[in-house]
């Protein structure tokens, strides 16, 4: 057996037949011969002959379209229906059908038929006897949808190009994000390595860990190779930052007092070794040095491929870590990851990955500007996080609270985080104990992890401003071991609560949601050319359309209420923010410029704030940011009431809520009296959904955008002080610097938070308009198309439809709905 084979049996979904097609030495060739006398005696196992033959009739016809005397110029596509496996799955409606019925079911469809990729299922539901997995009917309607475009007319009218612009963009990938924080030595590694089920992917233990790189994790669904690409900064920022690390370290007279001194060396010398030492930044930007990395100085991505994770991992480390310990890596001369911005990793055949992306975190952002924007976009994103400790020091190490407080908002009101995960690694580690027999052992563990658990949870609650972004419910804590997980010395997979983890990320993975939403889209879609296509109903037409439109603008009286009310609270609310904020914010300026534990390195650090527009990395991540500091008080005044407007769960609040409440009620209007519009209705209710679901996906991107509005606003304004600041040198320079951020915020403070106010309150206004007219054109558009134009030449899609409605009424358990077909 080949690789091809292999492949394809993953693919499948059939690994089980992976030791049978070995033994009878099937290879690529020997594949494509088989036949239904060979396929039976090959798999006795009904269930798995007939998800095979299925498979294998489907790449017989990929075969077909991609030989070339069979182009697409001169081939039917004869799609080949299953008609018993797909008619025994809707029960006792398919078995009334006679054999002149079966017979119109048949597809005769012009083009090509769909390449289909099978990835690995995701939650595999127990399949009825002949019914097709979910994986398999996303692949037939797919296929279908692909036929149905390629019978549409080539005619420009309003109509076809609307059914062709709907059939493309049926198809949507949507990804979750899981955010993972945690300083070196915390088990990071270990738990991503443990939870996907990949040993030996992401380096931990003896490799130290730089805290610089971002990794990505996912799945690889285009071939069966393990992948890395490797992402880099701009040729010219490199430059940049070079030329403030080398002025750096020569400004600088107690540079080795500094603590940004250790980074700085470290950073040179992982990418020139002793060579940057009495070098100019020009010299250091030679070619010389990043002959292995071409794609740094022509600006693309270094993709790198191998059979194993370990095989990978070897070649990426030098990316993303540095001081490697490993005596595999005693020969590597340079480390690249001062140049990488983010490496994602791609791994094959991983059903938790599939629709997830895992990305390992560092610290509280980065001194790098295009890391650290990437950085911001990656933890907005996020739909959980997970805070990653170790359980000796869960409760009482600072870190991973401080990321936590320094970040809530970004992820919370500023994000779409809806969950933090606190977990609490290592947890077999055991204190003191008397009794070593493994029951003893096994108890002592749980307890600890129990104690640890109620330990984190009031730490949680201590926490009033992260509070005022994440309740109580949005945060969980576990206890996990990996070495448990996989060694099982003391305790079942389940205590280790590893299983719940990768629970969790399956559950997140809903592969029912999306081949749901296709095919619903598919059966609204076909219902509409269908109807265009009827000349029936066309009495009833031009009142139910009256209908609609009158329903359709009191709906929109109903969404339109509560958001304005909302623009009305929020104006209040940030007037006194913005009283706040004039009265204190001279006091809060003096707290960062004059701090109480400034220490003798102070002036690197105003220097550092003046150059970076106001904000300061620490070497250990923290975050010191004057312009978030001033903004605090309007920010204050309405997360609250931002956090109830935009909640990152469920579909409630008066902007999302009055989506989710808005409907045109057209299941209401299917009864006797409008039988014959019925296929239009279908559409409309369809194409209703789709909207509400864009304008969701809308409110979440642009409310990241309105909360951050404020801290922006300020940014722009102080950027003039900054700049002036930046030119001071020499004696007096602290002074000067500190005196005219000083005045700049004094003269500027009755108008720079009703600036930002007043910006934050146009953002919103303008999302509420958005909102009315992206809803009112589009199911306006939707009502004309369905119910006011006739389809000249538009193909008959009954056959197909009928097929769609079997698929949608499987996936949704309900009864035959036959009678939205016309026969």
């Amino acid at each position: 057996m080949d690789d091809f084979v292999l492949n394809k049996l993953f693919e499948w979904d059939l690994s089980e037949l992976i030791q049978t097609f070995k033994e009878q030495h099937i290879d690529k060739e020997a594949l494509y011969e088989l036949d239904d006398q060979t396929i039976a005696e090959l798999i006795p196992i009904v269930g798995s002959r007939v998800k095979f033959k299925k498979r294998h009739k489907l790449l017989l016809k990929e075969q077909n379209t991609t030989d070339p005397e069979t182009s697409e110029s001169s081939v039917q596509c004869k799609w080949e229906y299953d008609e018993e496996a797909v008619f025994a799955q809707v029960g006792p409606s398919t078995s009334k059908t006679n054999e002149k019925e079966k017979e119109k079911r048949k597809l005769d469809l012009q083009g090509e038929s769909i390449q289909r990729q099978s990835p690995t299922r995701k939650r595999p539901r127990e399949d009825k006897q002949g019914s097709y997995t979910e994986e398999v009917i996303l692949s037939d309607v797919k296929n279908i949808m692909r036929c149905v475009l390629q019978k549409l007319p080539d005619q420009d009218n309003k109509l076809n190009k609307f059914l062709k612009h709907k059939i493309k963009n049926l198809e949507t990938d949507k990804r979750e994000v899981v955010g993972v924080f945690g300083k070196t030595g915390a088990g990071k590694s270990s738990l991503i390595n443990a939870v996907i089920g990949v040993k030996n992917l992401l380096p931990s233990g003896r490799v130290s860990a730089c805290t610089s790189v971002m990794i990505k994790v996912e799945a690889n669904m285009h071939n069966q190779k393990y992948e890395a690409e490797i992402e880099f900064i701009a040729k010219e920022e490199w430059k940049e930052e070079l030329w403030t690390l080398i002025n750096f370290l020569g400004d600088n007279e107690d540079q080795e007092k500094d603590e940004s001194y250790p980074d700085t060396v470290e950073k040179l010398s992982a990418l020139y070794g002793e060579e940057w030492k009495n070098k100019s930044p020009e010299n250091l930007m030679d070619k010389k040095y990043f002959k292995e990395i071409p794609e740094f100085l022509h600006p693309k991505s270094k993709i790198l491929t191998s059979d194993t994770a370990k095989e990978l991992s070897a070649k990426f480390v030098k990316y993303t870590r540095s001081d490697s310990k490993e005596e595999d890596d005693k020969d590597v001369r340079r480390w690249y990851w001062p140049l990488v911005k983010c490496v994602t990793v791609r791994v094959p055949r991983n059903g938790l990955l599939q629709h997830v992306t895992l990305v390992d975190l560092p610290g509280n952002g980065d001194r790098n500007k295009s890391r650290d924007r990437m950085w911001k976009t990656v933890v907005g994103s996020c739909s959980t996080v997970w805070i990653v400790t170790e359980l000796n020091r869960a409760a009482a190490e600072k870190e991973p609270w401080e990321i936590l407080e320094e970040s809530c908002s970004l992820m919370g009101n500023g994000g779409e985080c809806r969950q933090i995960h606190f977990i609490c690694t290592k947890s077999d580690s055991l204190g003191g104990s008397d009794d070593h027999s493994a029951a003893g052992v096994r108890a002592q563990i749980l307890k600890q992890n129990e104690q640890a658990k109620r330990k984190v949870r009031g730490e949680f609650n201590k926490l009033k401003d992260v509070k005022k972004q994440f309740s109580e419910e949005c945060f969980k804590v576990f206890t996990v071991s990996s070495t448990e997980f996989l060694k099982k010395e003391h305790l079942d997979p389940d205590e280790t609560e590893i299983p719940k983890l990768q629970e969790f990320l399956q559950d997140l993975n809903d592969w029912h949601s999306e081949t749901f939403n296709y095919v619903s889209g598919a059966r609204g879609i076909l219902s509409l050319i269908l109807g265009a296509n009827s000349k029936e109903g066309a009495d009833i037409k031009t009142p139910v359309s009256i209908e609609l439109e009158e329903k359709l603008q009191h709906e929109l009286d109903k969404v339109r209420e509560p958001m304005q009310e909302t623009l009305t609270a929020f104006e209040k609310s940030l007037s006194e923010g913005v009283e706040k904020s004039k009265s204190s914010c001279e006091k809060v300026l003096k707290s960062v410029l004059y701090p109480t534990k400034k220490g003798r390195s102070f002036h690197r650090t105003l220097k550092s704030l003046v150059e970076n527009d106001g904000i300061h990395k620490t070497t250990k991540g923290r975050s010191i940011n004057i312009n978030m500091k001033l903004a605090s008080c309007l920010t204050g005044s309405i997360d609250e009431e931002f956090k109830k407007t935009f909640p990152n769960e469920g579909h409630s609040g008066p902007f999302n809520g009055a989506i989710n409440a808005f409907s045109l009620g057209t299941e209401n209007l299917m009864n006797k009296e409008r039988e014959n519009v019925k296929l239009q209705l279908t559409f409309l209710r369809t194409e209703e959904e789709k909207v509400k679901t864009n304008l969701t996906k809308l409110i979440r991107e642009r409310k990241k955008t309105i909360y951050s509005s404020l801290t922006t606003t300020i940014e722009e304004t102080m950027k003039e002080c900054y700049d002036k600041a930046k030119t001071f040198r020499g004696e007096g320079m602290q002074k000067n610097m500190r005196e005219t951020i000083e005045n700049h915020v004094h003269g500027s403070k009755n108008i720079m938070f009703d600036q930002a106010k007043d910006t934050m309150m146009k953002q919103l206004r303008e999302l509420m308009l958005e909102i009315l007219e992206k809803l009112e054109n589009k199911m306006q558009e939707s009502i004309e198309l369905s119910l006011k134009t006739d389809g000249v030449s538009i193909p008959d899609v009954s056959v197909e439809l009928k097929m769609v409605n079997n698929y949608y009424n499987e996936l949704t358990e309900s009864p035959d709905d036959d009678s939205i077909l016309c026969d």
